[in-house]
């Protein structure tokens, strides 16, 4: 049976259009099936239907080839950067421009949002397609004859209707980030909007802020979208004059629909990613039956592992993830499971994967402190049990990078889980490495510190005195103090091998326990 698509290219530019995409030829009543993006290293199996996101294209021969590729393969269209160039009239693939300001991220987040609603559903809430909320806030609109958007608690924009650009920079600005800039919701705070917005179900009329004019020019009529005594979101309005009494009404009525829709959706979403965890889950554990339900089974996979440290940003991230990878590769998966995100895509190396993980992160930014884990097997528990332990080394910061692979970090994984075993055994330091700590507690000194700076630097006393800010004589002075109270033969390799071995598994938190600094009979 074949899946009829989700939206067309029509509902797309009703949605976003004028804000964000203008088409510039071809078909408007195409339908798309999905969405992704070139890339010219790579011939990657596109959705039916697609709508291709051309980021970097600019050149018009390039352009004119990647159409003709694009028209092979049943695409939908190509989004370009505005200006466009090209004679778009040669080929059947329409052509769609993205206004300048805007970021190909705002656009896969919005194309996401407007596909997401599945138009060949026939339940409806409230007389509109469930869950559509872009739908509501161009009914709304048109009811008040005014640009809406509809946001979250967080003052992220969930949807938004035609004609933003009959509003004023703060909304147009808005739209493209979908946030509320930080300036303009620190002064709603300040003013008490917010306040007043949530302890009342009637609109909530805000005047022009003259703190950051004329960015914010026109004023605002805003309602609370309440589930009982629960805040789900608003509803703003860009408004030139107070609302009368009867379009009050409408807004009201209108906050009421909405959090029908809200609800719903959060439900489906919830309902869609325990089902999507439970199938990633059961993937990685081998099972078949999981990758054929997520149309992976006939493919060799890379597994791709998500950490976040704050527990409250990982549902956001493992969702912006999925996106991500959806976006370069249409067959991957990708979902939360416990505290990491795990990816499965069919591409063709650790190394490409690697690469897509690294061009997600800079997206992202470090503000997350996200770290991804990459390894591929023949078998999926293999590939996520090598994936986890690339992870757990970028997450104890044995590493700077952020994306590594198994074969980047293996030493650091072995090292590790011989760590986890010494300490399931309560074993401690003996031989040498043992009378030096127990004379370093003794004498205040820093022989274990001088020991691990020599081995570290090959031997080089001259790099090893720098690395620890001590004359090079006082250093082979706590040379030959520690291979005298130790026992130790430094010339023997053995011994040293033993030694480096203590100090990074028995001893690696050792330095924490000794105070830096020297005794005051040494040499310099």
């Amino acid at each position: 049976m074949t899946q009829r698509p989700r939206a067309s290219l029509g509902r797309v530019l009703d949605d976003l259009g004028a804000t964000l995409l203008e088409l510039v030829a071809g078909d408007p009543d195409r339908p798309i099936g999905g969405v992704a993006i070139y890339d010219p290293l790579d011939d990657p199996l596109l959705p039916q239907h697609a709508l291709v996101l051309g980021v970097g294209l600019r050149d018009p021969e390039e352009i004119t080839q990647v159409l003709r590729d694009l028209s092979r393969q049943h695409a939908a269209g190509l989004v370009l950067r505005s200006p466009v160039t090209v004679d778009a009239n040669e080929s059947d693939v329409a052509v769609l421009a993205l206004t300048r300001g805007a970021t190909w991220d705002q656009l896969g987040i919005l194309l996401r949002s407007v596909l997401d609603v599945g138009v060949a559903e026939s339940e409806t809430l409230a007389g509109m397609p469930s869950g559509d909320l872009f739908a509501l806030a161009n009914a709304t609109a048109a009811l008040l004859d005014a640009p809406v958007t509809i946001e979250d608690r967080s003052s992220r924009v969930l949807a938004f209707s035609g004609r933003q650009d009959e509003a004023d920079t703060a909304r147009v600005e808005t739209v493209l980030g979908r946030q509320v800039p930080e300036r303009y919701s620190r002064l709603l705070s300040e003013r008490g909007v917010f306040r007043e917005l949530y302890r009342t179900d009637q609109p909530v009329y805000v005047a022009p802020m003259p703190a950051i004019s004329p960015e914010v020019a026109i004023p605002r009529v805003a309602v609370a979208v309440r589930a009982g005594d629960e805040i789900l979101g608003s509803i703003w309005v860009a408004v030139r004059e107070r609302l009368t009494d009867e379009r009050s009404e409408a807004l009201r009525d209108a906050a009421k629909v909405v959090a029908l829709h809200m609800l719903r959706i959060r439900a489906d979403a919830d309902v869609e990613r325990r089902l999507r965890a439970d199938l990633v889950s059961t993937a990685l554990e081998g099972g078949r039956e999981a990758l054929d339900r997520l149309g992976l089974a006939d493919h060799a996979l890379v597994v791709l592992a998500l950490a976040v440290p704050a527990a409250a940003e990982r549902q956001r991230l493992a969702d912006a993830f999925a996106m991500h990878l959806g976006a370069v590769q249409p067959r991957s998966a990708a979902a939360l499971v416990g505290d990491v995100t795990y990816g499965l895509m069919p591409v063709d190396s650790e190394e490409r994967a690697a690469r897509i993980a690294q061009d997600f992160l800079d997206r992202v930014g470090d503000r997350f402190g996200a770290t991804i884990g990459v390894a591929t097997a023949v078998r999926l528990p293999q590939a996520r049990a090598s994936a986890d332990r690339a992870l757990r080394v970028l997450r104890s910061g044995r590493r700077t990078q952020r994306v590594a692979r198994l074969a980047d970090v293996q030493v650091e994984a072995l090292l590790l889980e011989l760590r986890d075993l010494v300490e399931a055994r309560g074993e401690q330091p003996t031989g040498p490495i043992a009378r030096l700590v127990a004379y370093d507690r003794e004498h205040n000194s820093t022989l274990v510190e001088t020991l691990r700076a020599w081995l570290d630097a090959f031997g080089d006393v001259t790099a090893a005195a720098a690395a620890v800010y001590v004359h090079p004589n006082t250093f082979r002075y706590r040379l030959r103090r520690l291979a005298e109270v130790g026992a130790l033969d430094l010339a023997d390799p053995e011994a040293r091998f033993a030694a480096m071995l203590q100090l990074r598994v028995l001893a690696a938190d050792l330095a924490a326990d000794t105070v830096s600094g020297g005794s005051l009979d040494e040499p310099c």
